[in-house]
């Protein structure tokens, strides 16, 4: 609020000369600042903070005995060690001279480099990515809603014949190479991996091949 103050200058006496009126403004900035708090409140509550970002990592349950450990068909198993090393192999594993007569496991190096761990995600899990390009499609010509498209997407991700993918690292890999791994897995559309233990027999004969 404003508030004016007049001084008619005097000269109410019969000798007394008449001065010029001086005014003085005083401003009552109160409200105002009641105001700037009523603004401030406003958009602290009505404010979208920022969500802290996690990446969504699955780990099994161990089972209680090794017979009970269950296959994984059409599998990838990845094996992180040192200096950036990644090695894969497919299906089951089998050690040298194992009881059902399998030829022994062997391990193939990769990278990260566009013709190496990617071009192999993607000309694996090849046809779970063209049906999902196919309902993007679909939802670009508005056959199906948004809703939809995300729940088609996670039933072909979670087929049983969709690519699954097992993680493994040894005490010489480094984390960021584990969650490049997944974010690689995340951009070639791979809805099934999880973090698992290594096993021994894995482990000695990464160590051979890493010599």
């Amino acid at each position: 609020m404003a508030e004016v103050n007049t001084d008619d200058g005097g000269g109410h006496g019969k000798h007394e000369k008449k001065r010029a009126k001086k005014s003085s403004t005083r401003i009552d900035m109160t409200p105002m600042v009641d105001l700037a708090f009523l603004l401030l409140t406003f958009f602290v509550l009505t404010s979208t903070f920022s969500k802290p970002k996690a990446m969504e990592i699955n780990f099994p349950a161990d089972p209680k005995d090794e017979k009970d450990r269950q296959k994984v068909n059409n599998a990838l198993t990845f094996i992180m060690t040192k200096d950036n090393g990644i090695y894969y192999y497919a299906g089951e594993f089998y050690p040298p001279n194992n009881k059902d007569g399998k030829p022994s496991t062997a391990l193939v190096k990769t990278d990260f480099s566009k013709d190496g761990l990617h071009k192999l995600l993607l000309d694996t899990h090849k046809p779970t990515i063209e049906a999902v390009h196919e309902l993007e499609e679909k939802y670009k010509r508005k056959e199906i809603a948004d809703t939809t498209l995300k729940r088609l997407v996670n039933l072909e991700k979670g087929k049983k014949e969709a690519l699954t993918v097992l993680i493994k690292a040894d005490d010489k890999a480094t984390y960021k190479n584990v969650i490049d791994l997944i974010d690689e897995l995340n951009v070639c559309l791979i809805g099934k991996y999880a973090v698992v233990d290594m096993m021994p027999t894995e482990l000695e004969l990464l160590n051979a091949t890493n010599k």
